[in-house]
């Protein structure tokens, strides 16, 4: 087994928060290798499916409608987990969010104005020219013609760690020595074996939004190191998504947003859960897990004719019916039994001034669970429905990091020479649900946090 030369900083990984920490390095004067598990044509895991981030700013921007401050993005980060973040390390990443939207264009990476529809997050979150791809694209050149090298197909498959120091990591037949060690190599949500161990067989219903390379392999070894992890195992970002996508990489294409145009039903025709209950961009992420809760981890969203233009279409095209027993037949549902939780629920509407932009006053009233707002009858032929199953997008349990991103040991002490960025250590800030970009602030906040104190720690 050959050695390589040894490099003053090592990142695991290739997607957003792996070349921000390799360029941070690079340009702190370091000599940096990036592994990469996947070939060239998939490499950067779940970041070739993102299309936003979230970054705070004082004042509006040629491609931001306005300003959202740093203590606004901590309440909307407070809501989303229910608390269940460490506020010092999640308000330290939202203060150091501000710096990325000059940053990240300095290293090649275009933003342009939101586009219209279902998002409304113009104000709140920078979208990437040409989506995840052009911006990861953008990132890989930047390093390259920094000198920063770069290993494709190189999935580590141990790491020599003693008494919290890195030494060494294997790849195929290599082991390469480096000074520091930056993980950045993404969560399990791709290791269905593993998701097991907390969902039961309900995991084999799982659908996986993002690259099937995500395994946790790096996590596994961290962990098994003496490594403090963080977050509940059985938290993830996961959303509703088009049940007719594929088992892996079916990206942003097949998440569904119209949930608040109709209802939702299981597949015994029940509602279980208010459709209305908050904005979109706020409350999407819970859906995945809704569904998983259901029998056969499948729900489908039931709206009609009036609505159809209302909302950003998936990937596949939704099923139709003339009535909503002919729907409930192509959809393998009892028509009876649809056709009462329908009107049911018509009878239950309350009339009020429709405005999918903000929390209005169209509500149910006499059922449960009651739709709070946006709700309509549903009874403008023909009627659509979607079936979705739960879109794994990342895991949550992770390494524990201080505010430099060094990674934390078992006995509370920081690694002599390890640090973690993106969905590895995210558990950090998230410790449950989600808001739309923020796994990109993440990633791209401690990898240049943690590129640049492992360039330090390895040139001192």
């Amino acid at each position: 087994m050959g050695f390589a030369a040894k490099y003053d900083v090592l990142v695991v990984g290739g997607g957003n928060a792996a070349l921000c920490a390799a360029i941070a390095a690079r340009r702190a004067g370091a000599s940096v290798l990036v592994l990469e598990a996947a070939d060239k044509f998939y490499r950067g895991g779940n970041t070739r499916h993102t299309r936003n981030m979230r970054c705070a700013h004082d004042a509006a921007t040629d491609t931001l409608s306005g300003p959202y401050p740093e203590e606004e993005f901590w309440d909307d980060l407070q809501r989303v987990t229910q608390g269940q973040t460490d506020e010092a390390l999640a308000r330290h990443m939202i203060a150091r969010s501000k710096d990325m939207l000059a940053w990240m264009p300095e290293q090649g990476v275009r933003f342009q104005p939101s586009l219209g529809g279902t998002l409304s997050l113009g104000r709140t979150n920078s979208f990437f020219m040409g989506g995840g791809r052009a911006m990861l694209n953008a990132l890989y050149r930047t390093a390259e013609a920094l000198g920063v090298d770069i290993r494709y197909e190189a999935e580590v498959t141990s790491l020599d760690i003693e008494d919290g120091m890195f030494l060494s990591a294997t790849f195929g037949t290599e082991t390469v020595r480096a000074a520091t060690l930056v993980a950045a190599a993404g969560g399990f949500e791709s290791n269905i074996e593993w998701l097991k161990q907390y969902w039961g067989d309900a995991a084999d219903n799982f659908l996986i939004r993002g690259t099937r390379n995500n395994r946790g392999t790096v996590l596994r070894m961290l962990l098994d190191s003496d490594v403090a992890e963080v977050g509940d195992p059985t938290q993830c970002h996961a959303v509703a998504i088009d049940a007719r996508a594929p088992k892996f990489d079916g990206g942003i294409i097949t998440r569904l947003d119209c949930v608040i145009f109709g209802i939702v039903v299981n597949k015994n025709a029940e509602r279980f859960y208010d459709e209305g209950e908050d904005i979109w961009p706020k409350r999407y992420a819970i859906w995945g897990r809704l569904v998983a809760g259901q029998p056969d981890q499948i729900g489908y969203i039931v709206f009609d004719a009036s609505v159809l233009n209302m909302f950003m279409p998936s990937l596949y095209p939704p099923i139709v019916g003339a009535t909503i027993e002919e729907l409930a037949g192509k959809l393998g549902l009892d028509p009876a039994r649809l056709a009462q939780t329908v009107t049911t629920f018509n009878a239950a509407v309350r009339p009020g001034t429709f405005d999918d932009k903000i929390l209005d006053d169209c509500r149910t009233e006499g059922i449960a669970p009651p739709k709070s707002h946006w709700a309509r009858r549903i009874e403008n032929a023909p009627f659509y429905a979607y079936p979705v199953r739960p879109g794994i997008t990342f895991t949550y349990l992770g390494t524990r990091v201080t505010r430099e991103a060094r990674i934390v040991m078992r006995d509370g002490k920081p690694s002599a020479n390890m640090y973690a960025a993106g969905e590895i250590m995210a558990g950090n800030v998230l410790g449950q649900g989600y808001a739309a970009g923020i796994g990109m602030t993440i990633g791209a906040v401690f990898g240049r946090i943690a590129g640049g104190e492992a360039a330090r720690h390895a040139r001192n």
